[in-house]
């Protein structure tokens, strides 16, 4: 049996997918995956069970990419053609089993958008990430051997207005890990993209070197889900890689401001979202809004907020 799965561009949202993905694989046993996703969502799949084929997606003028993914697969015959973006090359394309993801009526999370392509709408399957022994072994070697608790920071985000302000991050982390914190002495490992540095920096120059992991800009997308899954705790923006996050297992907190939690929460087993008290039209709905050069919209949620959430999923005492 072969599958072909047709996914998204963004990080995030190809990591939303992966738990329709895995239920795919799990129906059919030994089924063949060739997954086509764009240039960074593309490098999730590498070790997805089966595969066949990844084809990066790159988008061209005049959608001309659809003409090109066609000509890729669409002489092959797939027993499952599943399209989460929405073309129309599933029309093209000879399958057993076609699937395309609805259009959502109300504020519906996508994960449990995509449960009700397969009639699992309030159980949808949770996204799930695979990797293998090499990604294993560099996780170690970005780690070293040192034990103890992990707590995982992800203080970037794609666009500024979703950012938390670094100090809020920095006081966190000293309230966790510093004297008398529930993670006392545990080490911090900070993430972030090759671009994001500048972001980055404020936090990491806040953590004390014995304690630092630096991983800004030096991990790939399964290596970076292997040091994950390490952790002890992640706390970090409404990005993909807080969706990383909430797919390898770790207890995750997301943070939000000018985004819709309630569409695009972390989803996983031990995963929330904290939000600042505003909600996104309030946060962007002012005069002279200009969301290039907006700052921070994340100003106004506080770290004893963030700390409740923590405490709260973590099942910890309250301070």
């Amino acid at each position: 049996m072969r599958l072909l799965f047709i996914t998204s561009n963004r990080i995030g949202d190809a990591v939303l997918s992966t738990g329709l993905l895995s239920h795919l694989i799990d129906r059919d046993p030994g089924i063949r995956v060739t997954v086509a996703a764009g240039p960074a969502s593309a490098p999730l799949f590498g070790a997805v069970p089966g595969l066949e084929r990844v084809i990066v997606l790159r988008k061209d003028r005049f959608k001309a990419h659809w003409w090109r993914l066609w000509r890729s697969v669409g002489l092959n015959r797939w027993d499952v053609a599943v399209d989460l973006r929405r073309s129309a090359i599933l029309g093209l394309i000879r399958a057993g089993e076609k699937m395309t993801v609805p259009k959502a009526t109300g504020a519906v999370h996508r994960v449990d958008l995509l449960g009700q392509m397969i009639g699992r709408s309030a159980n949808p399957p949770l996204p799930k990430l695979w990797w293998n022994a090499p990604h294993d072994a560099n996780a170690v070697k970005l780690l070293g051997d040192t034990a103890g608790p992990l707590l995982a920071i992800g203080p970037t985000a794609n666009w500024q207005g979703k950012i938390w302000p670094a100090e809020r991050f920095v006081e966190l982390i000293e309230t966790l890990t510093g004297p008398g914190g529930p993670m006392q002495d545990a080490r911090v490992a900070v993430f972030g993209g090759p671009n994001e540095r500048p972001q980055a920096n404020p936090v990491l120059r806040a953590i004390p070197q014995v304690r630092r992991v630096d991983l800004v800009g030096k991990a790939d997308l399964l290596t970076a889900a292997a040091v994950l899954h390490r952790a002890s705790l992640y706390v970090g923006n409404d990005s993909g890689l807080m969706h990383m996050a909430a797919a390898v297992g770790v207890p995750t907190v997301g943070l939000f401001g000018p985004s819709e939690d309630a569409l695009y929460a972390p989803r996983g087993r031990n995963a929330i979202a904290v939000r600042t008290p505003e909600s996104m039209a309030e946060l962007i709905g002012f005069p002279g809004y200009d969301r290039h050069t907006v700052g921070s919209l994340m100003t106004s949620l506080t770290v004893d907020s963030v700390l409740t959430g923590v405490e709260s999923l973590m099942g910890w005492t309250p301070r």
